[in-house]
């Protein structure tokens, strides 16, 4: 049985029962004393401070519209322009982020609101926005003025800059030489520093925004092409200069010069790249497989889209070995055409090619592989390709993306076998095949191109290393017996693919018109088709490719005949300069 103690007469338990409720009580007092000084401040709150907290709170989402739609006045201007003024005020100011704090209680007329504005080029601002409220009818509206693009200003106060750029930072090759520096950009070896280098010029249209949003002045100088263009934004440096409201300087900062930049580019392998090219328009680029450092790179090797011909056929026979469709021993039927979608597609000059996938490879054997594409299915090849990096940018300012379409706009299997072999909608740069090569030859992985010197971008696994290395041994039959001998080196063991690009629609009467040979082709031949060749050297396992170029040649004929020993040169040279 339990019982009550019992102290001095009283009963302790019924005590402690009595004090709790009395503690719960005077709780539930303080709560509701709490509550009704939190409505009794939101009834004391004017409606002036409340149409103000709505108007900056839509500003800090950049919700323009919800802000025009708080304002009123006789000089409230549409829509359309009330934003345009707003992004104005904010690229002027190179607004990054604005905060604004608890609007004050209205004096006079005005609402101020204390604000917190981060900018690119003055770094963190404070002031105040003073909001004229006006009330009618118990509705508040913003008395719209031009002084309310940016706070801190008084009316009549316009917004504008004065900002001017530092000298521009200097262009070094990988030994450190001068490729462009000072107000001339001048180098010790003009003309190899002419074939990468690239120029500067006025703004262009569609860069202006994003500039002015940076602080660049609007007549400065920028970078329009080569690596002028890639490093822009490095070598401008950070432009200084003064914020104004009117006359008064809300915020100024001293221009600061970039360091030098150190890229990848070797003087003599960029001049091996520039004679590759011989004054004939195309690209040609060298590369580090292991780090995806470009060591040399001439005309439009990164910026210009053309299809890749037969060198697309690496990534097809990749697709396929990993698939399981074919190995280095399966045979095909010696044949000078194949059928697909009903369409005869004839081997170039309707030349008889078959027998094991080496032999068809080391020959470009369209009758084979279209038919390989085919059966790899659209999916397959696409997902295989962008693996390599198609439709993928390659993280260099100004380079052109490679891309094919998504597998089910390609169409039926005569598309898909075009596709294969680097035909149809496919198309990629001369870096981007640089980079097919380069996957190869580090076993599947693909490297990331760059022009920093010292800087690491991870690889991404694209293909199995077994895959990768019976590629290889694929690439080695194009270069011992088949179309590229044309860039064999004495005592160096070479990989490669020729490509013969096509570059207008040949099916007539069903028949799908060949392209000329790899090599061979006829002088008529020459303005149709884009001759290509990648390569990387040394072609063994131990210790391993140092070198991959690319070689793609606008309207120049055969890959065998024009880019083959165009690369030769290249390679040897890479080869020898390389480090």
């Amino acid at each position: 049985m339990i019982q009550s103690r019992l102290v001095n007469g009283r009963d302790l338990r019924a005590s402690r029962r009595r004090r709790s409720r009395r503690i719960a009580a005077g709780a539930v007092a303080v709560a509701a004393f709490a509550a009704g000084t939190i409505v009794g401040l939101g009834a004391r709150e004017h409606p002036e401070q409340r149409v103000a907290a709505r108007y900056v709170a839509a500003w800090e989402r950049g919700d323009w519209a919800g802000m025009w739609a708080l304002t009123g006045g006789p000089r409230r201007p549409s829509l359309a322009t009330f934003a345009s003024r707003q992004r104005a005020a904010e690229a002027t100011a190179t607004v990054t982020r604005i905060r604004f704090g608890r609007p004050r209680r209205p004096h006079a007329g005005v609402v101020a609101v204390p604000a917190v504005i981060r900018t690119r080029l003055w770094g963190t601002l404070r002031e105040t926005l003073r909001l004229p409220v006006r009330v009618t009818g118990g509705t508040a509206r913003v008395t719209y003025g031009s002084q309310l693009v940016f706070p801190g200003l008084a009316r009549g106060e316009p917004l504008r800059r004065e900002t001017t750029l530092p000298p521009r930072a200097a262009l070094l090759f990988r030994d450190r030489t001068p490729l462009a520096e000072g107000p001339q950009r001048s180098s010790p070896f003009p003309a190899i520093a002419a074939s990468i280098a690239g120029t500067l010029g006025p703004i262009p249209a569609d860069r202006g925004a994003r500039l002015r949003a940076l602080g660049v002045p609007a007549d400065a100088q920028v970078g329009l092409s080569g690596l002028e263009r890639v490093f822009d934004g490095r070598l401008r440096g950070r432009p200084g200069g003064l914020l104004f409201a009117g006359r008064r300087v809300l915020a100024s900062r001293p221009a600061r010069e970039a360091p030098a930049l150190r890229t990848t580019i070797s003087p003599k392998i960029q001049s091996a790249a520039a004679a590759a090219l011989a004054g004939r328009l195309g690209g040609a680029i060298a590369i580090k497989p292991r780090t995806g450092e470009i060591l040399g790179a001439a005309g439009i090797a990164w910026s210009a889209l053309q299809p890749p011909g037969s060198t697309f056929k690496i990534v097809t026979v990749s697709g396929v070995l990993g698939a399981g469709l074919a190995s280095p021993s399966t045979t095909f039927p010696v044949q000078t055409e194949a059928t697909l979608s009903g369409v005869k597609l004839q081997n170039a000059n309707g030349e008889a090619c078959g027998g094991t996938l080496v032999e068809a490879f080391a020959v470009s054997c369209n009758s084979v592989f279209a038919p390989l594409g085919a059966r790899l299915g659209a999916t397959r090849l696409v997902a295989t390709a962008r693996r390599f990096g198609f439709d993928e940018p390659p993280g260099i300012p100004g380079a052109a993306t490679s891309t094919l379409p998504d597998p089910e706009a390609i169409g039926d299997d005569l598309a898909v076998g075009s596709s294969a072999i680097g035909q149809g909608r496919v198309d990629a740069t001369t870096l981007e095949m640089a980079l097919v090569a380069a996957t190869i030859a580090t076993d599947g992985r693909r490297p990331r191109p760059t022009l920093v010197y010292g800087e690491r971008r991870p690889s991404v696994r694209a293909v199995s290393p077994h895959v990768a290395r019976t590629v290889g041994k694929l690439m080695r039959a194009v270069v011992q017996f088949g179309t590229g001998t044309a860039a064999a080196l004495p005592g160096i063991p070479v990989a490669g693919k020729t490509g013969t690009a096509e570059l207008k629609s040949t099916v007539v009467n069903g028949r799908q018109q060949p392209p000329p040979p790899e090599t061979g082709a006829t002088q008529q031949d020459t303005k149709n088709t884009d001759a290509w060749f990648v390569a990387f050297a040394p072609a063994r396992h131990h210790p391993g490719p140092r070198v991959v170029v690319a070689v793609m040649l606008v309207q120049a004929g055969a890959g065998g005949d024009t880019a083959a020993p165009a690369a030769r040169g290249l390679l040897e040279a890479a080869l020898a300069g390389s480090s």
